[in-house]
């Protein structure tokens, strides 16, 4: 007997899924033209990586909520949540206000 509640449905990716990994990799290509253009910008390929990681994994919380809050007022909380972590996150890792080990302060 087949379950009908899947987690995770790992053999097919829906429409959102594929957006995310889309505008993931146009976000990437931002720093990446951007070090062609100007010394200003120095990432290296761990840089691309933790922010691959980062953004992936921000828009595939953000996907698992949309599929499993049905109340307007969870979602919208939720994500909410979701981006303000997110934003912390990356502040840390790009200015270290925090002043954490995470940032290599």
């Amino acid at each position: 007997m087949q379950s009908t509640f899947k987690l995770l449905d790992m053999t097919a990716l829906n429409h959102r899924q594929i957006a995310i990994f889309l505008i993931s990799g146009v976000l990437l290509l931002v720093p990446l033209i951007a070090m062609q253009l100007t010394n200003e910008v120095n990432w290296t390929l761990m840089d691309f990586v933790v922010a691959a990681c980062l953004l992936l994994t921000a828009g595939l919380i953000g996907e698992w909520i949309m599929r499993i809050a049905k109340r307007k007022i969870v979602r919208v909380a939720l994500v909410t949540l979701g981006i303000v972590l997110f934003l912390l996150i990356w502040a840390e890792l790009a200015v270290g206000i925090f002043g954490t080990p995470f940032a290599g302060s």
